[in-house]
């Protein structure tokens, strides 16, 4: 889907001051606050980016002070998958 925005271009130049791309400047903006607000999941904001690992969504997210947001149930499966390397690591 494509979106447009009319911005002043006042608050156009100083955005681009940061970053020079502003389309990409507000979809960042738009995976932040997605994120934030948890309407967005990790795995939303990595397509809507363009990232191709959760690694580089965790380094984006870190760049701009944004936890992860980090359920029990993720917390589990890593705990899960963490047990069942050990186990190969020992046999």
């Amino acid at each position: 889907m494509d979106v447009q925005l009319q911005i002043p271009d006042d608050v156009a130049r100083t955005i681009q001051n940061e970053q020079p791309d502003l389309s990409r400047a507000a979809l960042e903006a738009l995976a932040l606050e997605g994120y934030r607000s948890e309407r967005l999941s990790e795995a939303q904001v990595r397509r809507l980016l363009g990232f191709r690992t959760r690694m580089q969504v965790h380094a984006f997210l870190k760049a701009h002070n944004v936890y992860l947001n980090y359920s029990i149930q993720e917390l589990e499966h890593d705990l899960e998958s963490l047990k069942h390397f050990e186990e190969t690591l020992t046999a």
